[in-house]
């Protein structure tokens, strides 16, 4: 899906269309590292002149989400994710395209992994960082995701 920028619009149409109308999207993806960019445009804007804080963070949640859901779909068993909590420092105003960059993939392969080797409930905490055209970090993120396999018809994994 993130290869495909077709497939990736219906996949923002259909499950984050706010995402669609902000304009995210996936610059470049592998198993390590993950770039989604915001534009800054009218509808991203707050009354300061700067990409609102919230639009940064779908950005940046997205950039986390986008390796979690590959190592959840490569696993072979249902995981569910959900975000369990995220902090955020803002270092500049955003009134340029940012690039948010995560390159925790393998530390979400890993808890996905352990999960599902333990049956339990994994938590991770990864970064992704934010910076504008000129190249400088405008915010950082932590997002802490859990993992955890679902049950396949009432049995406990």
């Amino acid at each position: 899906m993130a290869t495909s920028p077709f497939r990736l619009k219906l996949f923002m149409l259909r499950h984050l269309p706010i995402g669609w109308v902000t304009g995210l999207k996936v610059v470049s993806f592998d198993e390590k590292e993950v770039r989604v960019s915001v534009p800054y445009k009218y509808w991203n804007k707050n009354p300061f002149r700067s990409i609102y804080f919230a639009v940064l963070a779908m950005a940046a949640e997205l950039s986390t989400a986008m390796a979690g859901l590959a190592a959840s779909e490569d696993a072979g068993v249902p995981v569910s994710m959900l975000v369990l909590g995220m902090r955020a420092e803002f270092t500049k105003k955003a009134k340029t395209k940012i690039v948010f960059r995560c390159a925790d993939g393998e530390r979400m392969r890993q808890a996905v992994a352990k999960s599902i080797e333990t049956g339990e409930g994994q938590i991770v905490e990864v970064a992704a960082a934010g910076t504008d055209a000129a190249g400088d970090e405008v915010a950082k993120f932590w997002i802490t995701w859990t993992f955890k396999p679902r049950n396949l018809k009432g049995k406990k994994q």
